[in-house]
């Protein structure tokens, strides 16, 4: 189940939204089993394209819950 702050990547170029196979992005929202809003950034952090995709065009090659005890120390 892919989850809010989870990390993506784009399986297919989709080139409509100038992005390729192999892009990585995070989950900013989830839509149910069906979608969900990915932003992807550029190297300065500021966001390069914010779009929803549906499931079967993203994997994950991050989750936030494998890295909770992590990011609960960095958040202090």
């Amino acid at each position: 189940m892919i989850e809010e702050l989870d990390v993506i990547t784009l399986k297919r170029d989709r080139a409509d939204l100038g992005l390729k196979a192999g892009d990585e992005g995070a989950v900013v929202l989830v839509y149910g089993d069906e979608a969900c809003e990915v932003e992807f950034v550029n190297p300065d952090g500021s966001t390069r394209v914010m779009t929803a995709l549906p499931m079967d065009e993203i994997e994950v090659v991050w989750r936030i819950a494998d890295h909770l005890d992590e990011v609960r120390k960095v958040a202090g």
